[in-house]
């Protein structure tokens, strides 16, 4: 009995073999708690453990990979105009139309892309309808080619034409261009599938009347400050990538009074400003083209195992990694998405993952950073404890911390950033991703949203190439 009393007058002692972060609470509440780094082992088949073992306790990577992680880090993205995608998207023309996600042919994209495809090629006058559409689809007479590799990307099925208006994003650090295609605000929208009529009209009010305004505003404000303005969204509790309430506030609040000045009548700026406040979204490919500036530049780092690139285009998953470089793509099936429906509609009812705005995660906001934006769970399901703990969980696969962009739910600190491809494979732990889900059928568009994570065969290949390429 002497014991158990002389236990209940001493203070606990933990030992906690989960995430540091439940230590350093401890801590902080003046509890003695010691940190046991033990994990259980990852089942890796016998070529993975092999490639991955070739990888490991490498100072030349390690070295690789912190410079990546600096590029990323030190990267200053800002808009510096909007123009028509032909006149300034690498490798554009009158018959290209780019995609979301690693390269696919008609016969294998899913019905939400099938449907966006189709749309962007009644929008360029190739065919008069669905039907037509999908004739010149199947044909051969349009060419079609992924965002990424293109210097672009694209939200869900991520198409653009070479008539559409296009952010155009530089690097100020580091010197490259960026591009990204403008929110269609409403959820029956092209890049969620839908292609009726109204979705055409929509998209030619951007073509002539919003591409324009802004094209006007921007040359009158030279650049906005990308790299602010996100700081500053997720201080206010945005994510930026599902959750852009504050930052979409702040890019009206900054280009407004350039938009007032543009040549336009008051009519058309209203009906700018409207459309602008339809919803909350209209920053999001904004974010997108930001995090595709800031990674491009870390592209083809000999011997880096950092991710660079993460994107679906509803049947295929696909990474691309530093230290291989170029257009080498290693994917993996596309996954489900599980989070909450809109009324009327099933999980059973949604396409598989898909789009380039994975390309927020890459870089570390979206899913990552949902310590910085408790409310996202009321979109994607979940809760607030696990929001912060996806954040906290993912610097266990990343390489730093970016001092640039901070957290206040986890005092300030870094985002996440730079994911190795090691880390991946050694913890077991997958990269978090927040989404939009389309509907299986073309034509319909946004069903829900929720949380995904890509598959592990695409880091698996990826190890595979990169032990080969170290022993070449």
């Amino acid at each position: 009995m002497s014991k158990i009393n002389n236990l209940l007058k001493n203070k606990p002692k933990s030992i906690n073999m989960g995430l540091e972060g439940f230590q350093e609470d401890l801590e902080k509440q003046n509890q003695e708690a010691v940190q046991m780094n033990w994990k259980p082992p990852v089942e890796l088949s016998p070529e993975v453990a092999e490639a991955l073992s070739k990888l490991m306790n490498r100072p030349d990577i390690d070295e690789a990979n912190q410079k990546a992680a600096q590029i990323i880090i030190d990267a200053h993205p800002v808009l510096i105009g909007y123009d028509t995608a032909i006149n300034v998207v690498p490798g554009m023309t009158k018959d290209t139309i780019l995609h979301a996600g690693p390269p696919i042919t008609w016969d294998r994209m899913n019905g939400a892309m099938r449907g966006a495809i189709a749309g962007g090629i009644i929008f360029e006058g190739f065919a008069k309808d669905y039907e037509e559409a999908c004739e010149v689809a199947a044909s051969g007479k349009v060419k079609f080619s992924p965002c990424h590799e293109h210097g672009c990307v694209g939200s869900m099925a991520g198409v653009t034409t070479a008539s559409m208006p296009v952010h155009i994003i530089k690097n100020k650090t580091h010197g490259n261009l960026a591009f990204t295609n403008l929110s269609e605000q409403m959820p029956k929208v092209l890049r969620m599938g839908a292609n009726d009529q109204s979705v055409m009209d929509r998209l030619q009010w951007m073509k002539d009347v919003l591409g324009e305004v802004l094209k006007e505003a921007m040359k009158l404000a030279g650049e906005i400050d990308l790299r602010a303005m996100l700081a500053g969204a997720l201080h206010m509790g945005d994510e930026c990538h599902n959750r852009n309430t504050a930052a979409t506030s702040l890019f009206i609040q900054t280009i407004a009074p350039y938009i007032v000045e543009t040549s336009f009548s008051d009519k058309v700026k209203k009906e700018v400003f409207d459309f602008m406040n339809l919803g909350d979204y209209f920053t999001g490919p904004t974010w997108m083209g930001y995090c595709k500036c800031a990674l491009d530049a870390a592209h083809n780092i000999e011997n880096s195992t950092v991710v660079t690139t993460m994107c679906r285009n509803g049947t295929d998953f696909g990474i691309r990694v530093s230290g291989i470089g170029g257009n080498i793509w290693f994917t993996g099936p596309a996954q489900r998405v599980v989070g909450i429906m809109f009324p009327g509609y099933k999980h059973e009812d949604a396409g598989n993952d898909i789009g380039d705005s994975a390309i927020t995660e890459t870089y570390g906001i979206g899913a990552f950073a949902m310590a910085a934006a408790p409310a996202i769970v009321q979109i994607t399901g979940g809760t607030v404890s696990s929001a912060i703990d996806y954040t906290v969980q993912m610097t266990e696969i990343t390489t730093a911390e970016n001092h640039h962009l901070t957290i206040p739910n986890l005092d300030f600190r870094g985002t996440a950033t730079a994911i190795d491809v090691r880390k991946v494979l050694e913890t077991g732990i997958l990269p978090i991703i927040n989404t939009a889900m389309a509907h299986k059928e073309p034509g319909i568009g946004m069903i829900g949203a929720g949380l995904t994570h890509p598959p592990m065969d695409c880091f698996e290949k990826a190890a595979a190439a990169l032990a080969e390429k170290l022993e070449k």
